[in-house]
């Protein structure tokens, strides 16, 4: 049956590259209402391409905002395993669009690579499996198992109104697993199995003083500073060692255990020097750099404001100043609870003579993870080794995909992240790109993994 799929691929390539050039065209930024059209146009263009594939069931369920495209597949049998395969049709905005070196919904091929807003995140990936549906359909007639889609265009402005309709119609996105292509591996040419991500909450704290900015030789010595008063607060979150000293933010997380060091270990090293422009690596204490991205909990100071922000010098001591923060998590830490622990923590910190608010951001997420032997994992482990030819490494990841989190609380069920996109793909930057050797190799993935997953 592969093989089949496999020659009507590379016989079609053209053909396919030319249908993904035609959905990559459609500039739809979900973030710009200007774009709401355009975002509708790359909803019908999924609808229609699953028409002709052979989806039953196809239809845009609407929300507040832009639609979620549903399809469903189910001539596989009730014997057959049933996947819900989740993606995005949506893109970043484009700016700064100067720095552009083609038009970025003109796609255009260079040295391997496809230029194009949304060729890697994540109409790309989305694509490929759909050519691979349409390959094995051709081919055979049938798909080996059976497929519910959920597409939506939203996820680049943080998926607002999926959760509601995952919940609400919980019966029709039911499925044995779920497979997500919208992540990538650690090198060009590397297959990487992703089972780990983090969770994400984030906090906003503002430190108010004087009703007023005041004169500093006036007021200084007598008067409490709220941008001292908030450097006070921030330093008293991490030490030197990179520990986080916040009573209970470690709570329910476990050590690594010596198995998925040796894991992260078989990583390809990021040159975090070379890459950053920094003079050192510095990560918590008793971790290498490589285990503290991917598998320890962190927290960061995103921003950090108040005063007078102008050429020279303007004494005065502000009327209030105002830090932003974000902690990526770890299984074993819950989100409500780690920003509960940071409002604690501020509370007994703060500073006399000033008034401290600590203001909750609404979205969060679990972290997530899947044991590395899981059958599903193996089984995409063994398809991307026989299509790369590479043995394959497997990683946790220090980012978020809400909507993974989302899955598992509702639907607890496994989910298989399977990404081809590569570190050199400037994901939300200007000449976005996918490589094309990714892109074919990535189809034979999804060529052998359904298969393998069909005959389990």
């Amino acid at each position: 049956m592969s093989e089949k799929a496999l020659t009507y691929l590379m016989e079609s390539r053209d053909r396919l590259l030319q249908k993904l050039n035609e959905f990559l065209s459609i500039p739809s930024v979900s973030t710009d209402s200007v774009h709401k059209n355009d975002v509708r146009q790359a909803a019908n263009f999924l609808e229609t391409y699953l028409s002709e594939i052979g989806f039953e069931n196809i239809k845009q369920l609407e929300t507040k905002k832009h639609p979620i495209v549903y399809a469903e597949y189910t001539k596989a049998g009730p014997e057959a395993p049933t996947v819900l395969l989740y993606g995005h049709y949506d893109v970043q905005p484009v700016d700064p669009i100067e720095l552009w070196d083609s038009d970025p919904f003109q796609p255009e091929i260079r040295d391997g690579r496809l230029y194009a807003r949304g060729s890697s995140d994540d109409k790309g990936q989305v694509f490929m499996h759909l050519a691979v549906f349409e390959a094995l359909m051709k081919t055979e007639g049938k798909l080996p198992l059976n497929v519910k889609v959920c597409l939506e265009g939203e996820e680049e402005i943080g998926s607002e109104n999926l959760y509601s309709m995952l919940q609400e119609k919980k019966d029709l996105f039911q499925a044995d697993f779920a497979v997500i292509s919208d992540s990538g591996m650690v090198a060009n040419n590397q297959p990487t199995i992703l089972y780990g991500l983090k969770g994400f909450t984030g906090v906003e704290i503002t430190v108010s003083g004087p009703d007023h900015d005041l004169h500093s030789g006036m007021y200084g010595g007598a008067v409490r500073n709220p941008i001292m008063a908030l450097s006070h607060i921030l330093a008293s979150m991490k030490d030197v060692d990179e520990v986080v000293t916040i009573d209970g933010f470690y709570d329910g997380v476990e050590d690594l255990a010596e198995e998925e060091r040796q894991l992260i270990k078989q990583v390809p090293s990021e040159d975090f020097v070379k890459a950053t422009g920094i003079t050192e690596t510095v990560s918590e204490k008793g971790y290498t750099a490589k285990e503290h991205t991917m598998a320890r909990p962190t927290l960061e100071i995103n921003g950090i404001y108040g005063g007078y922000q102008g050429e020279g010098t303007k004494t005065i001591i502000p009327t209030s100043a105002t830090a932003k923060i974000t902690c990526r998590l770890v299984p074993g830490q819950d989100p409500d609870t780690i920003q509960q622990a940071i409002v604690s923590h501020v509370e007994k910190v703060a500073p006399k003579g000033v008034n401290v608010q600590v203001k909750k951001e609404k979205l969060s997420a679990k972290a997530y993870k899947v044991e590395p032997n899981h059958p599903l994992i193996q089984k995409a482990a063994e398809s991307y080794t026989k299509a790369f030819g590479k043995e394959i490494v497997f990683v946790r990841m220090g980012g978020s995909i809400p909507v993974v989190e989302w899955i598992e609380d509702i639907y607890n069920m496994p989910i298989v992240l399977l990404g081809f996109g590569t570190p050199d793909d400037r994901l939300h930057s200007p000449n976005e790109s996918f490589p094309l050797n990714s892109y074919d190799k990535g189809m034979e993935t999804l060529v052998y993994y359904w298969n393998e997953v069909a005959n389990r």
